[in-house]
């Protein structure tokens, strides 16, 4: 389980003046600060806030790895997702004014999460990510999303993200509405951040 101090890192609009809040995630090795550098394709009236994994990681291995070998690290970082919200809730911020948003490692986080604690958020996108687990899984998720938007973004050749994993994602996660699940394959093989085409 999460500390409660969890360290985040805040950037936007002051949360009692924002129209929204996205939460975002990011990749191995990486900072929150690193994941804040796209808030700019959201707006200036968001606050984004972006939580710092433990030792630069949210769980130690694949995202394709058995479940197990990613544990008890997995279970603690969506746990730390979790007293995010909580601490939102307690401010007056509900779910549906809160978007989940990650890359890579941070963007399975956010797809499994949402995956897990289905409820009607404002939205999640997952950059060069997938739900967590080997292939074959079964995804017996419960609850529903309630139509809400979903984005996952990568390369059409992502040497981590297998594209399979990215349209079985969307499938899954806009099971109740299958018009509101978009994939977006980007022509080349680099790891990184795709736009979500807002601008």
């Amino acid at each position: 389980m999460p500390d409660n101090a969890v360290t985040i890192v805040a950037a936007g609009a002051p949360l009692r003046e924002a129209r929204g809040v996205v939460v975002m995630l990011h990749g191995r090795g990486a900072t929150a600060e690193d994941i804040l550098s796209l808030n700019d394709e959201l707006g200036q009236d968001i606050a984004y806030l972006a939580p710092q994994a433990p030792g630069y990681s949210w769980y130690p291995h694949s995202f394709l790895a058995p479940l197990e070998q990613n544990e008890p690290f997995l279970s603690r970082s969506l746990a730390t997702i979790a007293v995010v919200l909580s601490d939102l809730a307690g401010q007056g911020i509900a779910p549906d004014r809160v978007m989940l948003l990650g890359f890579s490692q941070g963007g399975c986080l956010a797809l499994e999460f949402v995956a897990r604690q289905a409820r009607h958020y404002g939205g999640v996108a997952g950059l060069s990510a997938g739900l967590i687990g080997p292939p074959g899984l079964a995804r017996n998720y419960q609850g529903s999303l309630g139509g809400k938007p979903v984005f996952i973004g990568c390369s059409d050749i992502d040497p981590h993200v297998p594209l399979d994993r990215v349209h079985e994602s969307c499938q899954v996660l806009a099971r109740d509405k299958p018009g509101r699940g978009r994939s977006r394959p980007q022509a080349g093989g680099q790891h990184q951040p795709v736009s979500l085409g807002l601008k």
